[in-house]
């Protein structure tokens, strides 16, 4: 990939200092982007408008949304973890979106691009609040993306797991030997995605090359979901 790709281009990514957040800023910057870095605390219901007038007009919305997993057994998920986790992972969305969608109808296109999870594409024990809050991101993705694609704004989703990230996967977890063997057990690859594969991945999809997506979720898991 050229390190001019997105050379000209505004990205504002939020949580910019979690889950893919850094590599996710310095692979783009390697690409020619104006990178926007939002470390604001995105569960303020007023944060995404805030963030979104301090960046002004962006070519590309990188929504990097992430918490701690929650790991409770279903008959265990308590009403604060379900709201909780939905707060910060499902409800800035929309926000986000009805922010920077004057600017991209403005100028005649935009990019926005999230980074979801698998979970949401197949059955995980101890996961009922976490994967569902991802799959309400997977399917607002494909509905807006029908929506917004004949206004030139594409709208797409990476849905990884087993990427290396400190987030979900930091280096006492990858140090592990049972985790090492459910690595090798679980994914095909046998070894996590690389941050900058992910990455550099993400950076395709926010460039002009890409254009032809309407909607998609990309698994991005080492072959995880065709287990």
């Amino acid at each position: 990939m050229s390190e001019t790709t997105l050379k000209g281009k505004r990205v504002l990514v939020t949580q910019a200092g979690d889950f893919m957040g850094p590599v996710l800023c310095e692979v783009l910057e390697e690409q020619g982007a104006t990178v926007i870095a939002s470390h604001a605390d995105i569960t303020d219901p007023e944060a995404p408008a805030r963030i979104v007038a301090e960046a002004g007009t962006v070519d590309v919305l990188l929504a990097n949304l992430a918490v701690p997993a929650p790991s409770s057994r279903v008959s265990d998920v308590s009403a604060g973890e379900w709201r909780d986790t939905f707060a910060a992972m499902v409800d800035p969305l929309p926000r986000l979106v009805q922010a920077v969608l004057p600017g991209m109808r403005e100028q005649g296109h935009g990019r926005i691009l999230v980074m979801g999870s698998a979970s949401a594409l197949r059955g995980m024990k101890r996961a009922s609040t976490y994967s569902a809050a991802r799959g309400a991101q997977l399917s607002y993705v494909q509905a807006i993306g029908v929506e917004l694609a004949p206004e030139n704004i594409q709208v797409n989703l990476i849905a990884q797991n087993f990427v290396d990230n400190p987030t979900y996967f930091p280096e006492e977890i990858q140090a592990n030997p049972r985790f090492q063997e459910r690595l090798q057990r679980e994914v095909p690859l046998g070894r996590l995605v690389g941050a900058r594969e992910d990455a550099q991945f993400a950076a395709y999809l926010c460039s002009d090359a890409a254009s032809c997506f309407v909607g998609q979720v990309f698994p991005v898991c080492g072959g995880w979901v065709n287990r």
